[in-house]
């Protein structure tokens, strides 16, 4: 069994003994507070939205205390700063673990239709915090083995006894698993970003943009780039859910990145969607990340391997990347298994600059000094 299927079934099981939050005393809902034109989001019906644990989840993650041995939080590798990313290749776990692919940022999240880079069977927030709480391989926070000296450090702190008891009244005992995790999916969905001068832009301020800007989207959305075909939409990528939608198949991409031995090969702790399904046309398959605040979140890709924007464009304008020394040489223009999307183009500099100045426009000052997203112990 591949370690994919090990941490599914893990999560699986973990979701199926949490608990539903009705009875007696419920929180009352939380009401939505959303940027101009976006829909509300989709929200597990045994986890509904509260203020209370909203409250709560904002202090869990910004808490070490969560982590099995009290020296990470959430907010290690997702700094509000940075778009709730944390600018490094890739992260390293509590414990030392290597964390094999990039930190994504945060923006937006409620909005996805699946969690982490290529996880097909995490289709909520709640499923997800499951991983970097319990997931051994690598280990990120470390509470397999540790969860009840964890439980007890929080139910000893005053401030938390409260929280608890107001975002979770009808429990007997409130300081447990499936609340810490209903908290921080609560917390999580409240992280909205729509106040970047694209938004405003397209709400009507025409002066938002700027020339270059706006020459930038023209190529964004039109053919010679054709970046818009993959992310597209209000929130610039194709994993898109909000309330009422239907959940569609989820859609993974090869962007011929590697091509180790000329078959379609990725690096090994990288597969991809193959560390799934065992599917070697999946190899190299990852979930299309969204470009809210994209300035921020550098380095990009799943494996953090490409340092900046100028460099991802460049990428994409020679039709995936040639590796030419090293472990993982190989070239990935001509991966078997790419998009087909994914195709040679030719942009000037200038036009590059444009590109650059459009992506740049998605960048939201606002979401990343947000009080309502900072760190409540400071």
């Amino acid at each position: 069994m591949s370690r994919a299927w090990k941490v599914s079934a893990v999560v699986a099981a973990m979701a199926a003994a949490g608990c539903g939050d009705s009875g007696p005393g419920a929180p009352a809902p939380y009401v939505w507070s959303l940027p101009a034109g976006f829909p509300e989001p989709f929200v597990p019906e045994d986890n509904p939205m509260s203020e209370a644990k909203v409250a709560l989840g904002r202090h869990l993650f910004y808490d070490a205390r969560l982590s099995g041995n009290g020296t990470m939080s959430c907010a290690s590798c997702h700094e509000q700063s940075r778009a709730f990313s944390d600018g490094k290749t890739t992260p390293v776990g509590s414990t030392g673990d290597r964390v094999p692919r990039n930190a994504p940022g945060l923006a937006n999240v409620a909005y996805l239709d699946t969690y982490t880079w290529a996880n097909p069977v995490l289709e909520t927030l709640e499923s997800q915090a499951l991983v970097p709480l319990f997931g051994e391989h690598p280990t990120e926070l470390g509470l397999t083995s540790r969860l009840e000296e964890a439980l007890e450090r929080l139910r000893a702190d005053a401030r938390y006894a409260e929280l608890f008891r107001a975002a979770f009244p009808g429990e007997a005992d409130p300081v447990s698993r499936s609340s810490i995790v209903k908290a921080l999916a609560s917390f999580q969905r409240t992280l909205m970003s729509g106040a970047s001068p694209y938004d405003r832009y397209l709400q009507g301020e025409t002066s938002a943009l700027s020339a270059s800007a706006r020459r930038g989207m023209e190529l964004f959305f039109g053919e010679r780039a054709e970046c818009y075909h993959c992310h597209s939409g209000r929130h610039l990528s194709n994993s898109f859910r909000a309330k009422g939608m239907q959940r569609q198949p989820a859609a993974f991409f090869n962007t011929g990145l590697y091509d180790l031995n000329g078959q379609g090969a990725y690096p090994p702790q990288n597969p991809g969607l193959y560390e799934f399904t065992l599917n070697a046309l999946d190899q190299g398959r990852f979930r299309v990340p969204p470009l809210r605040n994209v300035e921020l979140t550098a380095p990009y890709m799943h494996d953090g391997s490409i340092p900046t924007l100028e460099a991802v464009i460049e990428l994409y304008m020679a039709g995936g990347r040639n590796v030419l020394e090293g472990p993982y040489a190989g070239d990935g223009r001509l991966n078997p298994n790419k998009d087909p999307l994914v195709r040679p183009f030719e942009l000037s500099d200038s036009e590059k600059g444009d590109l650059v100045a459009f992506l740049k426009s998605l960048t939201d000052t606002a979401f990343v000094s947000d009080p309502r997203f900072s760190n409540p112990w400071e």
